[in-house]
């Protein structure tokens, strides 16, 4: 049957309309790209906020669920998964100068004697030999070295909206018994090409250190690790005592307590008396062991805490302890036959 002009121009407009369309990318021609490439890498930017905040894991954490020889995923695919940028897996972080390392054992040694220091008297107060130096610069290094000036300051800012901050149950509480509070702290150890962080748990009453662990990072899974060594060996606390640090009020570390059905109490913001023993303790460990050695690595940092927590534990005798050790008051339930410790109203 003969076609007519009519169907002939029908037939080649919807020929022309198909081409047109299979020149496309997603119905748009041509000219569009440049907006579609634009929507698509927002779309990748929102897939990968969802995927980190479905995940709930630290930037820490999901860099080691990595896998370099994975049998299916590319790293590219696997970071994409986790919420990561290939650049995130790929960067290695530049490690301290060792003058900005002899800086900061400095500011260690001046912070532990007057941990009421900010960065402006840290400046003014550090050796000669450190001179001149930026205010900058101080305040840079002690947030690196996790400090700051202790002292009550007006709320400023809100915790994170997902950490809860727990209040303060210590004041004017008699502590009359082992195993009835115990508290924890992170401090910063130099070395001599770097530095660790020390977490520690410590019973208030016999002053015993329950347990202890490092790291080389301000992560949460080392405070998290050392809780549950010192659950596993020693018991449970009547009433667990932190700081407001992010590790100490994250989802992993509280979850840990609440499992227990452990209360938990948090030290009030600059308040440097709210956690006086664990205080203590770190003064104790850095001026008689840790200022009096230079540690290579992180071995001989784990072998030497060993040995000068082994002596502070079954050795040492504490004059708050009327010359007992904490073991003998910890494990052996020596009485201390003075009055029960008591904390004055802070």
């Amino acid at each position: 049957m003969e076609e007519t002009s009519g169907e002939r121009n029908t037939k080649f407009i919807c020929r022309q309309k198909n081409n047109n369309f299979r020149g496309r990318k997603g119905g748009l021609d041509s000219s569009s790209l440049p907006a579609n490439r634009a929507i698509e890498g927002r779309i990748r930017f929102l897939k990968k906020k969802i995927a980190e905040e479905s995940i709930g894991l630290s930037l820490l954490k999901r860099k080691t669920m990595l896998q370099v020889n994975h049998e299916y995923l590319s790293i590219g695919r696997q970071c994409e998964l986790l919420g990561l940028s290939r650049s995130t897996y790929y960067y290695q972080p530049c490690g301290e100068s060792a003058e900005n390392l002899a800086v900061m054992k400095a500011i260690d040694m001046l912070y532990t004697k007057y941990p009421f220091y900010g960065a402006r008297r840290m400046v003014v107060n550090l050796p000669i030999e450190y001179q001149p130096i930026n205010v900058k610069k101080v305040r840079r290094l002690m947030k690196l070295m996790g400090i700051e000036a202790i002292y009550p300051k007006p709320n400023l800012s809100k915790p994170d909206s997902q950490h809860k901050i727990f209040p303060y149950l210590l004041r004017g509480k008699k502590i009359e018994k082992v195993n009835q509070v115990w508290s924890t702290d992170i401090t910063y150890i130099p070395m001599s090409n770097g530095f660790f962080y020390l977490c520690a748990i410590v019973d208030w009453y016999s002053r015993y250190i329950l347990s202890w662990e490092i790291s080389n990072t301000l992560t949460t899974e080392f405070c998290v690790k050392a809780l549950k060594t010192a659950l596993k060996s020693s018991g449970k606390p009547e009433i667990f005592n932190t700081d407001q640090g992010s590790q100490f009020t994250s989802n992993d570390f509280i979850e840990v307590l609440i499992a227990q059905e452990i209360l938990i109490s948090m030290d009030g913001k600059g308040r440097a008396l709210d956690n006086i023993f664990v205080e203590r303790f770190w003064r104790t460990i850095k001026y008689e062991y840790i200022y009096l050695h230079e540690f290579k690595d992180g071995k001989e940092l784990v072998d030497g805490l060993l040995k000068f927590i082994q002596f502070y534990n079954f050795e040492r005798k504490h004059q708050s302890l009327l010359y007992l050790t904490p073991n003998e008051v910890f494990n052996e339930r020596l009485p201390i036959t003075k009055n029960s410790t008591k904390l004055n109203k802070m």
